[in-house]
């Protein structure tokens, strides 16, 4: 069995802190954590040296979405980071991987970074599902266990990729909206998803961010930039059981602890 740890979105110093802190007691109890980290600097972006303290914490993979390129200074390493994704749908002339194959132990995890287009003002977009199609036949071979991350805002594009994914990977985990949803299950082909994992960081706002600047934005249209909220954080995940020899999910289950003080 492969046991493996997937950690919703990752928002800000507060959100780096709470993984340290659950990942100190129970890195070893998974063979391999992924996470989202778009938004682990400031709320947008991702930079050399926070990826390196992702990745001492036992994070062996970081997928991207929309926020991938917020922070310019990425372009000087993405290229050279297998295990940092962004998603594989950009255009072929975006650089960075879409895709890692992560070894450990003899047992092998693909990892897929896809993201929606509903919704997601992203024109130049390729088709998730096209580009999905494209990985598996280039790629997975011998590999049984895949696990994809759709950065995606329409629920039901996430729901769909799920049904098409079905029974060719072993989990669809949607990223993006930063709400955990209450709906994991394992599907009929033995595909489990979940339509949003949630978020890591502080909670005491609106998906981060302080709540009188986003409600600023939406009584008065006005442009304002994001700070992230204070005070308590959440740390949002799921842990995954995953067949070694079918790729088959064996069982999802969501993780959803409050810390009440800052860490």
């Amino acid at each position: 069995m492969i046991k493996i740890l997937f950690i919703g979105d990752i928002v800000g110093k507060s959100a780096r802190n709470c993984i340290k802190h659950y990942l100190s007691s129970c890195r070893s109890e998974y063979d391999f954590i992924l996470a989202n980290g778009e938004n682990a600097v400031s709320g947008a972006g991702m930079t050399y040296p926070v990826l390196k303290e992702l990745y001492s914490f036992g994070i062996d993979a970081v997928s991207m979405g929309n926020h991938t390129f917020s922070k310019k200074e990425i372009l000087h390493f993405i290229d050279s980071e297998k295990n940092l994704l962004r998603p594989a749908n950009y255009p072929s002339k975006v650089p960075g991987f879409g895709y890692t194959i992560l070894k450990k132990d003899q047992k092998k995890l693909l990892f897929i970074n896809l993201m929606g287009r509903v919704y997601m003002n992203m024109l130049t977009l390729d088709s998730p599902f096209t580009a999905f199609d494209k990985i598996l036949t280039e790629v997975k071979k011998d590999i049984r266990a895949v696990v994809i991350d759709f950065h995606a805002e329409a629920t039901s594009e996430k729901g769909a990729m799920a049904y098409y994914a079905d029974g060719k990977v072993s989990a669809v985990i949607g990223t993006h909206t930063h709400v955990q949803t209450a709906d994991e299950r394992i599907l009929e082909k033995g595909t489990a998803f979940i339509t949003d994992v949630g978020m890591t960081g502080p909670c005491e706002g609106v998906i981060g961010v302080k709540k009188e600047i986003i409600i600023e934005k939406f009584t008065l249209q006005m442009p304002k930039h994001n700070q992230l909220s204070k005070g308590a954080n959440i740390f949002n995940a799921v842990s995954l059981d995953i067949d070694e020899q079918t790729g088959r999910a064996l069982d999802i289950r969501r993780i959803n602890i409050l810390y009440e003080d800052t860490l």
